[in-house]
């Protein structure tokens, strides 16, 4: 079985958003099997069967969460390319038929690093086939 992929996002200026950044040597430990990457949501993402999983900070919620639907990811209102967000990204990926499925693990922006280590580890266990 070829390994999984996991995008990793985050800004490592900002603690609000670093977490993620953090947690990947641990998890790279934890999950050989799984190829753990980082990359800029601004960046040109490239599904891998028309599948994306994501490891990213999420606003407004207090443990590590899985989203798997796109229709419950906000989008706001395009105006210009800075608002151009990851949930734009997505949509408009799936509706040019390039995803079919995503997995987003959020991540709480607050919290104790070890605490949510652990609920991710478990949460990767529980919704990922893994070899």
């Amino acid at each position: 079985m070829k390994k999984k992929t996991i995008h990793i996002f985050g800004n490592p200026l900002l603690d609000f958003d670093n977490l993620p950044l953090k947690l990947a040597p641990k998890l790279r430990k934890i999950f050989p099997e799984i190829d753990f990457v980082v990359v800029d949501p601004n960046e040109n993402l490239k599904p891998i069967n028309k599948e994306l999983i994501i490891i990213d900070t999420v606003d407004g919620i207090k443990k590590v969460t899985l989203l798997d639907d796109l229709e419950k990811l906000k989008t706001d209102k395009i105006f210009s390319l800075h608002d151009f967000d990851l949930a734009f990204n997505l949509k408009l990926l799936q509706k040019i038929g390039k995803l079919k499925r995503v997995k987003i693990f959020g991540v709480p922006m607050k919290g104790d690093e070890r605490e949510i280590l652990d609920e991710l580890v478990k949460l990767i266990k529980s919704s990922l086939p893994l070899s």
